[in-house]
């Protein structure tokens, strides 16, 4: 059991660094780190312990992000809500999958997540954007979609949050990376609670989780001044990374 709360700790440092550096992606390493790497069998246990430990990382990475400024509160909040029936639906959905086949949906996720990630993006927008009535037609459809995702596989969803946020409103993707943690962190509260009534979340693995996940938020924000002219190299490799491991899903 200690060996599987040390191996679990350590994902939560891999998965909140990767979560504070990129606003999206890391959190879909969570149920494979928890399948293959910790050892849970119940595909469903993993999926709901990994999207509680997500909401917790991201809502860490959040307030560091906060308190630097880059979050866009209106616009962030309106796509969360927006989302926040998606996720619920998508974990019900989820629910009545069979593992196995629920494991395969989720390696051909990962692989359109990390092809997503390698679509070069503009750092270029509007540091000063504002919430408008049209930008809400935009963003509510668009955040729907994001939530029934991250219930469904139970990530993060930053994936599709960011840029989201980036096509809906033009701001920076600085800000839509911040902003992105609004949505990830409650998402992943949604789809953990539906399925913690169920019984199917481990709550040790869970409390690792969120552990490593602080330790790893706060490595990440020093490096991420650091490394804000590498971070398309990082993003390729990361990319690379995820797109191995949804293959090796799909072929187990």
């Amino acid at each position: 059991m200690i060996e599987s709360l040390a191996l679990a700790a350590l994902g939560g440092v891999l998965i909140g660094l990767l979560l504070t550096l990129f606003g999206g992606g890391g959190s879909v390493l969570a149920t494979p780190w928890l399948l293959y790497v910790v050892g849970v069998s119940d595909t469903h246990a993993a999926i709901a312990t990994s999207a509680a430990a997500v909401a917790v990382n991201a809502a860490t990475g959040l307030a560091a992000q906060a308190r630097a400024g880059r979050v866009k509160w209106p616009c962030a909040s309106l796509f969360a809500v927006a989302g926040l029936a998606g996720s619920v639906l998508g974990a019900r959905l989820a629910m009545q999958v069979d593992g196995d086949m629920l494991i395969r949906a989720f390696g051909g996720a990962m692989i359109a997540i990390a092809l997503s990630m390698l679509v070069p993006r503009k750092s270029e927008g509007d540091p000063a954007v504002r919430l408008t009535a049209p930008m809400i037609w935009k963003l509510a459809p668009v955040g729907f979609v994001a939530g029934l995702a991250a219930g469904f596989f139970g990530i993060g969803g930053g994936f599709l949050i960011a840029p989201g946020l980036m096509a809906a409103t033009g701001m920076t993707l600085a800000n839509a990376s911040a902003s992105s943690l609004v949505s990830v962190a409650l998402f992943g509260s949604a789809t953990s609670t539906t399925y913690a009534l169920h019984g199917q979340l481990l709550w040790p693995l869970f409390l690792a989780l969120v552990a490593g996940g602080a330790v790893g938020t706060m490595l990440a924000m020093p490096i991420l001044r650091r490394i804000e002219r590498r971070v398309t190299w990082l993003r390729f490799g990361f990319a690379t990374l995820v797109i191995a491991v949804g293959a090796y899903i799909l072929l187990r």
